[in-house]
């Protein structure tokens, strides 16, 4: 385990993988001041960014001031439905771009999600950019080649979680 303890951390959080795997796996929704608490104790915060999908309910916009009030910066994009029923919205290439621009003056680069596709961006962090990569994410829910690539995966598991 690579600690990033003392460090500086940028820290991106794809929300609507996280809220659908602590859904699925636990019937719960993820604790972000419990995250928050645990990810940056000890540690400066370069930048916090929380990518959600926008669908314009008063409710939703209650949950982005809360991440707004715990520090993240929100990048919204609208929520679209296909004349099909199936939904698109997204954020995978935005954190990418986000996480290899904005990461520079980040020690260590914390990825809140399980979703496989981020391998080749932990690979490019830490091989390319010398980061120490945290992926935080439910861990029968999270890509094995997405836990394999980071320095340190750590589980979302009940004390990351509201009750």
């Amino acid at each position: 385990m690579v600690s990033c303890t003392m460090q500086k951390v940028a820290i991106f959080v794809d929300v609507q993988n996280v809220y659908y795997t602590a859904r699925q796996a636990f019937r719960r929704n993820f604790d972000y001041n419990a995250f928050w608490a645990k990810a940056t104790a000890g540690r400066q915060v370069t930048r916090a960014i929380a990518y959600a999908i926008d669908r314009g309910d008063p409710k939703q916009r209650e949950f982005q001031n809360i991440l707004r009030a715990i520090g993240f910066e929100v990048k919204l994009k609208p929520y679209i439905q296909r004349s099909d029923g199936s939904a698109k919205g997204d954020w995978d290439v935005g954190i990418t771009i986000d996480a290899l621009e904005d990461s520079g003056d980040a020690d260590c680069v914390i990825l809140v999600s399980g979703d496989g596709d981020f391998d080749l961006l932990v690979n490019k962090l830490r091989a390319d950019r010398g980061k120490k990569v945290e992926v935080y994410g439910v861990a029968a829910l999270t890509a094995s080649s997405l836990i394999n690539a980071a320095s340190d995966f750590i589980p979302i598991e009940r004390d990351l979680l509201l009750n």
